[in-house]
């Protein structure tokens, strides 16, 4: 009982990488103990749906072996249209109540039959300030075909899922780890991943609005692809600013800056309709993560638009990191491609 809970690798198993964390209590902190990514064929995964399950499977399999990590229990996670995330106003009621209830409230809420889904919730507050009765209650439904396709490809890699998160909520556990918790400000957390971009607005230490746009890094390859004339190999060397035969950087950036424009507009959507629900309109600060947020002027038009300070997230503020250890020149290198894994390799058995 009184045994400290054994750690959990964080694996984040996105359609471009499967990046795995795994954490060590130091002190007050953490520290880094294992660390890698694995690349996964394209179209292996698309739109979050695992197409290819022994590709994914074995690109999960080469990363521990490559890494020797020997951990076998994982916390894995979830994102995109397969997954819903709804704040709801109920009578106050007791836990017990609640659970008993719970999944009849959901039906209201939620576009699937409620058998095909996993159910969550947390409770954000017992009874609102004005005093009406009421409580806020998040709602976290999940699609038990989705679930069982990620925790089957774990398995097969001989590896066992035993948390299944949410990339909206492993994002949250990274910033609160390293940032702290700021009791009143609005803070954007904006992670820009291969196939979709994960948004999850936090007032003080509650998630108030979350948002999956299903735009990533892979629409500027794509793109480049298109306008270019490129292979899919070369178009990704070149959206990183490597040089490609017969084409320079200079010809690429007006595709990446329109493949940006409509990454900003998705944005500014959600920013609109968490604005329409909230009780205030502020945005304190935008915090990027994410391979894609190194797209051109990707930050700058953040900045532009929203008028709000944007700032790189980094997820070893405060949790020790030792590159060399890794055979990394930096931290930098890697930095925006790893906080869903390490907020997941935050995560315990039976924590909620």
């Amino acid at each position: 009982m009184f045994r400290r809970a054994k750690s959990l690798v964080g694996l984040d198993i996105g359609s471009s990488a499967v990046k795995a964390v795994e954490l060590k209590q130091a002190g007050k902190g953490y520290k880094v103990t294992a660390f890698g990514s694995e690349p996964v064929p394209p179209d292996s995964i698309v739109d979050g749906a695992i197409i290819d399950a022994a590709a994914v499977a074995d690109a999960i399999r080469r990363l521990f072996d490559g890494r020797h990590i020997k951990t076998k229990d994982v916390a894995a996670s979830l994102s995109g249209n397969a997954v819903i995330v709804k704040k709801i106003t109920l009578p106050v009621m007791t836990e017990a109540e609640l659970a008993e209830s719970i999944y009849w409230e959901a039906e209201q809420y939620i576009p699937f039959d409620i058998q095909d889904v996993n159910l969550d919730y947390q409770i954000l507050d017992s009874a609102d300030a004005s005093g009406k009765g009421t409580m806020d209650v998040l709602l976290v439904a999940a699609k038990k075909e989705k679930i069982a396709d990620y925790t089957g490809v774990i398995a097969q890699a001989g590896r066992s899922a035993v948390v299944v998160d949410v990339d909206a909520f492993a994002l949250q556990n990274a910033y609160e780890v390293n940032y702290g918790i700021e009791p009143s400000a609005v803070v954007v957390l904006l992670n820009a991943g291969a196939s979709a971009t994960n948004i999850n607005i936090l007032n003080g230490d509650q998630s108030v609005f979350t948002r999956d746009i299903s735009i990533g890094g892979n629409a500027y390859t794509e793109a480049l692809q298109k306008e270019l004339s490129l292979p899919f190999d070369l178009a990704d060397q070149l959206k990183r600013g490597m040089p490609v035969d017969g084409v320079t950087f200079d010809d690429a950036r007006p595709v990446l800056r329109a493949v940006s424009d409509n990454v900003m507009l998705e944005i500014q959507k959600t920013f609109d309709f968490f604005k329409a629900t909230a009780s205030s309109d502020r945005i304190d600060r935008i915090m990027v993560s994410g391979g894609a947020s190194r797209a051109e002027g990707f930050t700058e038009m953040l900045s532009e638009r929203f008028e709000a300070p944007v700032e790189p997230f980094d997820p070893f503020k405060r949790v020790a990191f030792d590159p060399k250890r890794f055979n990394l020149e930096s931290a930098e290198a890697i930095a925006p491609t790893v906080a869903v894994a390490l907020g997941l390799a935050l995560r315990r058995v039976g924590d909620r």
